[in-house]
């Protein structure tokens, strides 16, 4: 027998909790020279108790074909994936606002 969700109380299949959060959350995109000239594109507003950010990370870096890590809450990508993230996070469902130009 199917699990029934704690938050809304529908069967685990018909759970749209992750759906709604996805929804109401406001993702900043934004890149950053780090040492060397290095660069990094940073997912902030992330709200790790309604989403899975271990598995977005993971979604992530997977796509854009790039090493990562999270920090603080915050997705880092190791160089300038601005369009691929800003795409990928549209597509499962997120609004994505971003700070300085996509390249």
């Amino acid at each position: 027998m199917a699990g029934i969700c704690s938050v809304c109380g529908l069967p685990e299949e018909l759970c749209m909790c992750e759906e709604i959060a996805r929804e109401q959350q406001q993702i900043i995109l934004q890149s950053d020279k780090r040492r060397y000239g290095k660069m990094v594109t940073i997912v902030t507003g992330i709200d790790s108790s309604d989403i899975d950010v271990d598995d977005l990370a993971r979604t992530l870096k997977t796509r854009c074909a790039a090493g990562g890590t999270i920090k603080d809450g915050n997705i880092e990508l190791q160089g300038d994936h601005m369009k691929k993230v800003k795409k990928v996070l549209e597509e499962i469902g997120f609004k994505v606002e971003q700070k300085g130009d996509l390249k």
